[in-house]
């Protein structure tokens, strides 16, 4: 397999470097998984815009959809960026755990959100009926629907990016998510 490198700012073209800029100067650095979306000279600006575009969902809604995905997408990068975005956004530790397994049972309208992320993410989009009529009597709309599924494919973007790239985590590393299922 092939190594991938993160790219530094002279390594891009100047939009990127734009780009690496305005990071910089929101989070304090250019996550290395953003910078890989720099290889490209017009990928990081799309993901951006597709990422941070309107949505129905709350950020604490988005984290539980992100965490949910990226831990059947089994992304570690991702698992470990959403952990320390959902600690922002209110989540414990524990609840985060059990978000990444596709369920909430400290809100009952989070936990239909986070089983049908997890639903339409392990059957590729084809969702079960039960899981979206739980996701609507749970208080979700249509809209809210079509904006779960848009967010579903923008993380799986990223998942399947660092699936490919393996560049290096460079946040805390999520710890393993142990099941009990069978």
């Amino acid at each position: 397999m092939s190594t991938f490198n993160v790219p530094t700012r002279e390594e891009v073209n100047a939009g990127n470097q734009a780009i690496f800029d305005n990071l910089n100067k929101a989070l304090g650095f250019v996550p290395n998984l953003y910078a890989t979306y720099a290889h490209s000279d017009t990928a990081l600006e799309n993901y951006l815009n597709f990422s941070n575009a309107k949505t129905s969902l709350s950020a604490k809604e988005k984290e539980v959809v992100n965490l949910a995905v990226s831990q059947v997408n089994d992304c570690i990068y991702c698992l470990s960026a959403h952990t320390a975005i959902g600690k922002m956004n209110g989540f414990t530790d524990e609840q985060i755990l059990e978000l990444r397994a596709g369920r909430a049972s400290f809100d009952t309208k989070l936990n239909a959100l986070a089983g049908l992320a997890k639903n339409i993410t392990e059957n590729r989009g084809k969702a079960n009926q039960d899981v979206v009529d739980n996701f609507f009597n749970a208080g979700y709309s249509k809209g809210n629907l079509i904006d779960t599924i848009v967010l579903v494919g923008d993380k799986t973007i990223s998942n399947y990016i660092h699936s490919t790239t393996q560049v290096p985590v460079d946040f805390p590393v999520a710890q393993p998510l142990e099941t009990t299922e069978v």
